[in-house]
């Protein structure tokens, strides 16, 4: 779990969509998904202990990706490049699930 009282931490905002362009037969899920807990601070992505793993996908504001990884259930942070430098949108895909945000590095 992380300790959000030594630094000044912001919970980012996320909607949650579905990937529509999956194959034929595969259906949009009754249940609704909750939205991951992300933290930023400075370059550092912060996700609550137990998440799933994610697909993440930094996008410009023309949608093009300048930075991907994977995060695994194991992994609690993430440290973006400091290169990066504006308004972005942050996307986290899990299975047909995709969860975006804007951050401002």
């Amino acid at each position: 779990m992380m300790n959000t009282s030594m630094y000044a931490w912001d919970l980012i905002p996320f909607t949650v969509g579905f990937d529509d362009q999956q194959p034929i037969g595969v259906g949009c899920p009754k249940s609704p998904v909750q939205a991951p807990t992300v933290y930023i601070e400075d370059y550092a992505l912060a996700f609550v202990a137990g998440h799933p793993d994610y697909v993440l996908n930094i996008k410009d504001e023309d949608g093009v990706v300048v930075y991907s990884t994977i995060v695994t259930s194991s992994v609690s942070q993430v440290t973006l490049p400091s290169s990066l430098i504006g308004d972005y949108m942050i996307e986290l895909t899990m299975g047909y699930w995709i969860f975006t945000g804007w951050i401002e590095l």
